[in-house]
């Protein structure tokens, strides 16, 4: 167990709530999609904003030195401080940012950043210069009207990037996100949009290369898309976070089943309101967040999905609201048959809706494996920025 903390070795007799990681499945999780991609020919550079540990992105990553994605300086300078070297930085760079990025280079990590506009470019270029070396960039591009970046088919705005940036920067090459498959429902969806993806950021690779720019990296990636692509030619590196762990969003999406989330938040019965069918609990969104991620999905999990101490589902049983400690948990809405004999002091294991938004609640893992109610490690998280 981690000498940084001194908690009891049991599901039994932890404080909660706390979160729990099931190290089997996320061993399981991590081999999946390793295997697929590898099955591709092309590589993964997880994004470890889920995660937000080292123990569990030294997991993840191909090395202990990377490649890895971040979302966070935060981030960036934890698994630096980790020894990790290979870092993309995967949200829209700010001017005000940027001598923390050339900090960061200076001290021996290739950290690239991501940009879309000319503005940015001309920030990144401008410091650049001032410091004497290159900051390398990626120019995100839009492959789905989901977010930020450049339309694949504006040649003038790209070529304009990549002349600014040209002018003291590094243009390293192009990346997207497909945030739009989290609406896709079926196989056949989801191949669409990872053919999607894929194409956006070649044809744009392709303008850049035609203008003389080098464009060495293309990078995708949507744990969604990750999992159903099936032709990656030309894409160099695959980003996806959420797998390590899984949720109920994506069991909705039809990427994984429930016997795939790893992650759960351990919480204790705390009293009842039977004529209201209610159970309560200590967890509230405090503990499992505000995300309602399910909730335009099939299957509308409210909360999360409550499972009995060694992670084994109910069923039909969900939190069905949360105030900021309190959880109630009862039957789905329009759901037949009884509620559990839960005692108070009895422990459930609720799984969350969306990982990342559920684990930032909380600062360290509880591992466990399989149904085992034993402890074994404790891993220290991170948030902030």
């Amino acid at each position: 167990m981690s000498a940084l903390f001194d908690d009891p070795a049991s599901l039994d007799t932890l404080p909660t709530p706390c979160l729990v990681l099931d190290a089997d499945r996320m061993d399981r999780n991590i081999t999946r999609l390793r295997a697929h991609l590898d099955g591709l020919g092309v590589g993964m550079r997880p994004h470890l904003k889920t995660a937000k540990s080292v123990e569990v992105a030294l997991r993840l990553m191909p090395t202990a030195q990377g490649p890895a994605t971040v979302s966070t300086l935060q981030e960036a300078r934890r698994f630096a401080a980790a020894g990790v070297r290979d870092i993309l930085y995967a949200v829209g760079i700010s001017p005000a940012k940027l001598p923390e990025i050339l900090a960061l280079r200076a001290q021996g990590v290739d950290l690239a950043i991501v940009l879309d506009s000319v503005e940015q470019a001309e920030a990144v270029a401008a410091a650049s210069r001032a410091a004497g070396t290159a900051i390398p960039a990626l120019i995100e591009i839009d492959c789905d009207g989901h977010r930020s970046g450049v339309q694949p088919g504006d040649a003038a705005r790209l070529r304009a990037i990549g002349a600014a940036l040209a002018q003291g920067g590094a243009l390293r090459g192009v990346m997207t996100h497909a945030g739009g498959s989290y609406g896709a429902r079926g196989d056949a969806e989801l191949r669409a949009c990872a053919d999607a993806e894929r194409d956006a950021v070649l044809a744009a690779a392709r303008t850049l290369r035609a203008a003389g720019h080098d464009c060495p990296v293309i990078s995708v990636g949507s744990t969604p898309t990750a999992h159903h692509a099936t032709d990656l030619s030309g894409v160099t590196e695959v980003r996806a976070g959420v797998f390590v762990f899984f949720d109920l969003v994506m069991a909705g999406i039809g990427i994984c089943s429930v016997d795939d989330i790893a992650l759960s938040v351990l919480a204790t019965v705390i009293g009842h309101q039977r004529d209201k069918g209610w159970i309560l609990v200590d967890a509230g969104w405090m503990a499992m967040s505000r995300d309602r991620g399910t909730a335009k999905q099939d299957v509308d999990q409210g909360y999360g999905l409550v499972c009995d101490r060694d992670g084994r589902p109910y069923g039909d049983l969900v939190l069905v609201d949360a105030n900021q400690e309190h959880g109630i948990i009862a039957l789905r809405p329009g759901a037949s048959g009884a509620l559990p004999d839960l005692a108070v002091g009895d422990r459930v294991r609720i799984l969350p809706n969306h990982a990342c938004a559920t684990g930032a609640q909380h600062d360290r893992y509880h591992v466990v494996r399989g149904g085992s109610g034993a402890v074994e490690a404790v891993w220290p998280r991170f948030g902030g920025w």
